[in-house]
C-alpha cells in the first residue's frame, strides 16, 4: 500500500495514486510563515487556477467551504472539486500544522456526506485528501490502514527551501553518487581489460 493513501483508494480508484500527489508546491501564494487557515484557504481561492494547475490535469472547482447537512447540522468542507478522470468528487481539508490521525474522522465524515448526498448516481465513490503542513510517514501510514474510506494524506510547501538547505541536499546527492559508482568499481571483475588491446599473457617457459 502506498503510505499516503488508504486501502480504499487502492482498490476502488488505483488510478488516483498516481493522479493524486504525495506534496504540493504553493509557494506562488507567498504566504507568511505564520499563516493559518483562513489564510491558506483565502489564498487558495485567490490564485485558484494556479492551484489547478498545480493539483494536475482533470480537476474541475466546485465549491468553497462547500456545505453538506447532516441530521439537523451543518457543516462545511473546506474545498469540493471534480475530477473527470476519476470521475468522482475529491473533498479538500486544509490543516495549517502537522497531521494527526485524528484528522482522518472528520475527513471519512465529509467523504461519506458527499457519497450519501450529493454524489450523482453514474459517479464513482467521492475522495478526501486532507493537505496539511507536514506529515510523519510512518504515522501516516499506520493511521491509514486501518479505515475504510478512500481519503488520502498530502502535505504542502509554503515556500522554497533556503538555498543553504537546497546546497547541503545536492552535496548528498552527489556523495550517494560518487559512492555508488566507487562501489560499482570495487565489485568489477580484475579481467577487465582498461586499454584497448588484450593484456599480454605471461611467457611460458618450458624445461
Amino acid at each position: 500500500m502506498s503510505e499516503k493513501v488508504s486501502p480504499a483508494v487502492s482498490q476502488i480508484h488505483p488510478a488516483a495514486i498516481d493522479e493524486l500527489k504525495n506534496a504540493y508546491s504553493l509557494e506562488f501564494l507567498s504566504l507568511p510563515g505564520d499563516h493559518n487557515e483562513d489564510d491558506l484557504h483565502a489564498a487558495l481561492l485567490r490564485n485558484l487556477g494556479r492551484f489547478i494547475t498545480e493539483l494536475g490535469r482533470d480537476f474541475c472547482f466546485v465549491g468553497s467551504e462547500y456545505p453538506v447537512q447532516v441530521g439537523n447540522q451543518d457543516f462545511a468542507i473546506d474545498l469540493v472539486f471534480f475530477h473527470r478522470g476519476l470521475s468522482c468528487l475529491v473533498a479538500f481539508e486544509l490543516k495549517v500544522r502537522k497531521f494527526e490521525p485524528a484528522d482522518l474522522g472528520q475527513l471519512s465524515f465529509y467523504v461519506e456526506a458527499l457519497d450519501r448526498d450529493v454524489k450523482k448516481p453514474h459517479e464513482r465513490p467521492s475522495i478526501g485528501a486532507l493537505l496539511c503542513a507536514a506529515k510523519d510517514n510512518e504515522v501516516v501510514e499506520y493511521a491509514l490502514a486501518r479505515t475504510s474510506s478512500p481519503t488520502l494524506v498530502a502535505e504542502y510547501q509554503a515556500a522554497l527551501p533556503p538555498k543553504a538547505l537546497l546546497r547541503k541536499k545536492l552535496h548528498e546527492l552527489y556523495a550517494q553518487l560518487a559512492s555508488e559508482e566507487t562501489d560499482e568499481e570495487k565489485g568489477a571483475s580484475p579481467m577487465v581489460v582498461r586499454s584497448g588491446r588484450p593484456r599480454s599473457q605471461p611467457d611460458i617457459h618450458r624445461r
